[in-house]
């Protein structure tokens, strides 16, 4: 009797945040998988990639100047928030308001 094949399979990285490593667990157990690897399997197999529309976020690199405070400053929190110096600079840009407060100076 001839012996079932399988197809072959091959290793795949990639990032992913930690929430969806954790919800890939969770996932496992709950369709009592044995591996990540069903998990992913499923999910692809599963999922509308024709329907789907992907969100991007364009990035374009700047050069800006800063002094030495700010630039330490920026390097001390990326070591204490273990976060690069991008990821704490985007943060601070998104929670400027588009306007001055009134009644604050610089």
């Amino acid at each position: 009797m001839a012996k079932k094949s399988r197809p072959a399979s091959a290793p795949l990285t990639f990032d992913l945040p930690v929430s969806l490593i954790a919800k890939i667990e969770s996932c496992r157990r709950g369709h009592a998988f044995t591996t990540a690897s069903e998990v992913v399997r499923l999910a692809i197999t599963t999922f509308d990639f024709e329907g789907c529309e992907p969100t991007r976020d364009p990035h374009r690199q700047i050069s800006v100047r800063i002094n030495s405070e700010q630039r330490a400053r920026l390097k001390r929190y990326a070591r204490q928030k273990d976060a690069s110096v991008g990821e704490l600079l985007r943060l601070a840009l998104e929670s400027l308001p588009l306007k001055p407060v009134k009644g604050k100076k610089k």
